[in-house]
């Protein structure tokens, strides 16, 4: 039971921060990115070549952190591919999607769907399908509690990197999002883009910080699922659902309603990993998002309009 939970969490967590982006998207620039998925994996290969550089020419940087299986190295690649994947989600805006704004949502969603197939395909050309990993130091998973409790419960100093920073990146874009003039310039083009604009606000601006925003949460939410998983070409595409789940559940354009829709998802695929197999994951975080739904069909932290 333990384990179900921490697992869940640790999918959750990986979720949670790329669903934040999508919901930002929706609310803001309001059309559906099917390309956000593939700002994930290129962000996880991004800080793949970074760290492999820069490891290359420094052995200090190569090092292992204790307790941890990366180093310096890839603490310096996360940055720098934040920047890039930030750089490269504005360019897809100012490339694409803002020369097609005008011509409606549904034109937009499928020049998303281009886009994704485009990058996708890129980064499967540049990379090649081998899974790959950021780094070959085995991990002893640390016991927490024994197992005659609970079936007990096991965790990597990874796992718990990734849980902490998580909730450090969260509260930082909460605290950004509620006291900084751009997050409530953001907020209020979320709620009435109209009344924004008549107060002053300077839409582009807006627009602008959503994708640089967007690219960085997804370039840390991919770096997570590399840390935690494996890195693949298509885990983009394999993420994308459970981040729309992870939106809808939550309500578009709150930002904890993504964190705790990314949660509830990622506590459904573990338990359905463990009850039912894997096969079954994503049906069992759908069945989830349908039922609670049926219950409130704005999601959990929606607004009434």
């Amino acid at each position: 039971m333990l384990q179900i939970l921490a697992d869940g969490l640790i999918i959750g967590s990986v979720v949670a921060l790329g669903a934040i982006g999508l919901s930002m998207t929706l609310s803001i620039v309001r059309f559906s990115n099917f390309s956000h998925g593939e700002l994930l994996g290129w962000g996880a290969y991004l800080a793949l070549v970074a760290s492999t550089a820069l490891t290359a020419t420094s052995q200090a940087l190569a090092a292992p952190i204790a307790p941890f299986s990366f180093g310096w190295g890839l603490l310096a690649s996360l940055l720098l591919a934040c920047l890039l994947t930030a750089l490269l989600a504005l360019g897809l805006d100012t490339l694409l999607f803002k020369r097609l704004r005008k011509a409606g949502s549904i034109t937009l969603v499928i020049a998303s769907f281009g886009a994704a197939l485009a990058l996708r395909n890129l980064l499967l050309f540049w990379q090649g399908g081998i899974p790959r990993y950021y780094s070959d130091n085995l991990q002893i998973a640390v016991t927490f509690v024994p197992r005659s409790v609970w079936g007990g419960l096991r965790v990597t100093p990874d796992q718990i990197f990734v849980l902490a920073l998580t909730l450090a990146t969260v509260t930082g874009l909460h605290l950004f999002l509620r006291h900084s003039t751009l997050g409530r310039s953001m907020r209020a083009t979320a709620l009435n883009p109209g009344l924004a604009r008549v107060t002053g606000i300077d839409p582009e601006r807006v627009l602008r910080a959503t994708w640089l925003i967007g690219g960085v949460l997804a370039a840390v939410a991919g770096v997570f699922a590399g840390l935690t998983v494996q890195l693949r070409p298509n885990m983009g595409v394999e993420l994308l659902l459970p981040l729309f789940a992870a939106v809808i559940l939550g309500g578009v354009g709150s930002i904890w309603g993504a964190v705790l829709g990314g949660l509830i998802v990622g506590l459904a695929e573990s338990a359905s990993v463990t009850l039912v197999g894997a096969e079954y994951r994503s049906a069992a975080a759908f069945a989830v998002l349908i039922a609670i739904l049926m219950v409130r069909p704005r999601g959990l932290f929606g607004e009434q309009h």
